[in-house]
């Protein structure tokens, strides 16, 4: 069935801001100040961080534009690799998207219940309750189709954009002054090499690169954007552009305000922020901006996610049935029903899933190093494509070359800080490969 082009310039511009801005902006910045020790290496590790994710945005737009495909980040893998290679990859980003989405439904009910509960009742159940009811609302907006699920995305990227220029407003409110220089100290209590600066960079980048991933999953609404051709490079573009300003400043405030030396144990950093602009009501302020940071985040992993299932669906790397259509709504019930289900039931193991998600960050590395390389795989098999017609990656290959660079550098980054995580996600990642051929040989018998 041939899918209707419903999604604008705007709309999907929208959705990568999404994809990317969730709960990270108000988290990591105490961990990259923490590893970074200095002020030089903290601003230095967001800048790159930035320039990397414009890298990758220009990669993936000419991905995007070469291969405009409903479910392309899975089909993507299966077209340039293999598909037990994009069967593996698509189903840790899955879970691992469904586990997030589950975390950050119960961290944002933790937020609204302080507002709208009394005391005696702001307990796990009632926290579960209210994660769980904002998990469905999305689920039952997103049967309505992807007109509906789309334009809510677009008024609630709107107020999360709103809401973060906000508390970069709280600069104006004054600033600490710094009252200890802060020094770059190693294990030995020796003078810092330029190593111990290149690791120190690399386990900042970790985080930072988390905060900024995302935007590569665009490329899943190919099927489904008007022009795909010119609008998903726009998009991508036009999102991370917004995104990395936001980064950039709301990282300075975090520095001028709150102090480097106390943000890197801080606990509430927007909250910080919120009561330098609204004063003892910053809380309920902050609460606020957290709900509408966690109910964008909610719909666009609604909106993304079932997606790539239906690629799999499709290429029978699920049963067939995960890429059946309502012939109404073009809406991927089965998909997104059952995405919706794994991050329900997760929500009640969110807690034991922290270790998870960090097993699957190395492997989210190496995923977005793989996927941006098949630009040059894509450049051989479309060459007889008119150029007029799709963007092209400038300064090729030297951009897509400094993206896989700096995410393999993070990968190895992850690998000399913790073993175990990353040998455990290649575990999982050899797990889902075995179940790929096993079931694949199941089908032939």
């Amino acid at each position: 069935m041939q899918q209707k082009k419903q999604l604008s310039l705007f709309d999907l511009s929208m959705i990568v801001v999404s994809l990317v801005i969730g709960m990270g902006v108000f988290r990591t910045p105490v961990n990259v100040a923490a590893k970074a020790q200095i002020p030089e290496l903290f601003y230095l590790a967001w800048f790159i961080g930035g320039f990397v994710a414009f890298c990758g945005a220009l990669t993936y737009a000419e991905i995007g534009s070469r291969f405009p495909v409903t479910g392309g980040y899975y089909k993507i893998f299966s077209a340039a690799y293999h598909p037990s290679i994009a069967f593996a990859i698509n189903c840790i980003v899955i879970i691992s998207s469904a586990a997030s989405v589950a975390a950050i439904s119960i961290i944002g009910a933790e937020y609204l219940s302080k507002i709208i509960l009394p005391v005696d009742k702001q307990n796990e159940t009632y926290r579960v309750a209210i994660a769980i009811t904002t998990i469905l609302v999305f689920y039952f907006i997103n049967l309505l189709g992807l007109r509906a699920s789309s334009k809510t995305q677009n008024v609630l990227t709107v107020i999360k954009i709103g809401m973060i220029l906000t508390l970069i407003c709280a600069v104006f409110f004054g600033g600490q002054t710094q009252t200890v220089t802060p020094i770059f100290k190693t294990a030995t209590s020796a003078l810092p090499t330029w190593s111990d600066y290149g690791k120190a960079l690399g386990l900042c980048l970790i985080a930072v690169s988390f905060s900024y991933a995302g935007y590569a999953q665009t490329i899943n609404f190919g099927g489904e954007v008007k022009e795909a051709k010119k609008v998903i490079p726009r998009s991508i573009i036009i999102g991370l552009t917004i995104i990395v300003i936001l980064y950039l400043a709301i990282n300075y405030v975090y520095v001028k305000v709150i102090g480097f030396e106390e943000l890197k144990s801080a606990e509430s950093i927007a909250a910080i922020l919120a009561s330098k602009i609204f004063g003892p009501a910053g809380f309920n302020a902050l609460s606020v901006i957290i709900f509408f940071s966690v109910m964008g985040y909610v719909n666009v992993n609604l909106l993304s996610n079932p997606r790539a299932m239906f690629a799999m669906g499709e290429e029978g790397a699920l049963p067939k049935i995960f890429s059946r259509m309502n012939k109404k709504t073009e809406v991927i019930t089965i998909s997104l029903t059952v995405f919706t289900l794994i991050a329900v039931v997760i929500i009640f193991y969110a807690k034991t899933f922290d270790k998870i998600l960090n097993y699957t960050i190395f492997l989210e590395s190496i995923s977005m190093a793989s996927s941006a390389a098949t630009i040059f795989i894509l450049r051989k098999r479309t060459a007889n494509l008119d150029k007029k017609t799709i963007y092209t990656v400038p300064l090729y290959p030297i951009l897509p070359i400094i993206f896989i660079a700096a995410y393999t550098f993070v990968a190895f980054s992850i690998y000399a800080d913790d073993q175990n995580a990353a040998l455990n996600g290649l575990f999982i990642f050899v797990g889902f490969l075995v179940i790929y051929f096993v079931s694949r040989w199941f089908n032939k018998k």
